[in-house]
């Protein structure tokens, strides 16, 4: 025990602990809607997507919370362009302008005097240098996305699994969607400072996919992966405060690492459970 918590003394690792469990709290809201739709790849893009906001306001010197969430939503409405009003299928889109907005961020920074330092900052991110106002934004931000998540839920709901019935019952399910997208892209953008713009990407899929494979109902799996999520972060900032690892890294790996080790236990499970004669447990949904 004296090994978790004396990583946890200095201030900036509490601070770095504070971040990274807001990140959670937010990733995993909208990341257990993300894995259930299978929007994995989408969430993938816009976080690369962010990387010319965020190197243009390392360039320029303004917000880079402003420059990221610009970005974010210039590339929500080039996916959207592309799937609407050519014949594409969305992924099409989604691909070009996931290696077109992270070439050009990597261009933007190539201008940089300290290119290399700056490429790694944003993509990597610097958790261990947090400051009070990354967590005030972090903090508002995982506040909205609770919320709007428990105002949507039910909208949420029927889009994931029957659009055609949220249609009928006024639900809006265009909307709804471009409300998962807001969300989606917003702890993207908070988080890129303590995690980076790549590394937000395991925090956003490795919990949730890890609550989904364990627990059946959708409310349960979002709680759940906000606790999976918190373990990792724990774990991830000590093995990186003893050990000298990159602390977004070590969190991220950490999470899809995870995931992994319990679908094979999952796994074996069903294994052990079919020779018995048992009828294995599966995903299901709240209907």
């Amino acid at each position: 025990m004296s090994w978790l918590t004396s990583a946890f003394e200095p201030a900036f690792m509490q601070r770095a602990l504070l971040a990274g469990v807001l990140a959670v709290v937010a990733t995993s809201v909208v990341g257990t809607w993300v894995v259930i739709r299978g929007l994995t790849f989408l969430g993938d893009a816009l976080a690369h997507g962010v990387v010319p906001g965020l190197a243009l306001a390392t360039l320029w010197g303004f917000s880079p919370f402003l420059g990221a969430i610009t970005a974010a939503l210039v590339m929500g409405m080039a996916v959207s362009i592309v799937s609407r009003r050519t014949t594409l299928r969305e992924d099409t889109g989604i691909g070009l302008l996931f290696v077109g907005m992270l070439a050009l961020g990597v261009i933007i920074v190539s201008r940089s005097d300290s290119f290399a330092t700056d490429v790694t900052n944003l993509l990597f991110g610097e958790v261990l240098g947090v400051t009070t106002s990354d967590l005030m934004v972090q903090a508002a931000v995982a506040a909205a996305v609770v919320v709007t998540g428990a105002l949507l839920y039910r909208p949420l709901l029927a889009l994931s699994f029957n659009p055609a019935k949220a249609t009928t019952l006024g639900m809006r399910p265009r909307w709804t969607h471009a409300a998962l997208m807001v969300m989606l892209a917003a702890p993207i953008v908070a988080s890129f400072q303590a995690i980076g713009t790549l590394l937000v990407f395991g925090l956003l899929v490795g919990p949730p996919a890890t609550a989904s494979l364990l627990v059946k109902r959708i409310s349960t799996a979002i709680v759940l992966s906000v606790g999976i999520g918190v373990i990792w972060v724990v774990v991830g900032l000590s093995i990186s405060f003893h050990y000298g690892t990159a602390g977004g890294a070590t969190v991220a790996a950490l999470a899809v690492a995870g995931f992994f080790a319990t679908l094979v236990v999952v796994e074996l499970r069903k294994a052990v459970g079919s020779r018995h004669g048992k009828r294995p447990d599966h995903i299901g949904d709240d209907r």
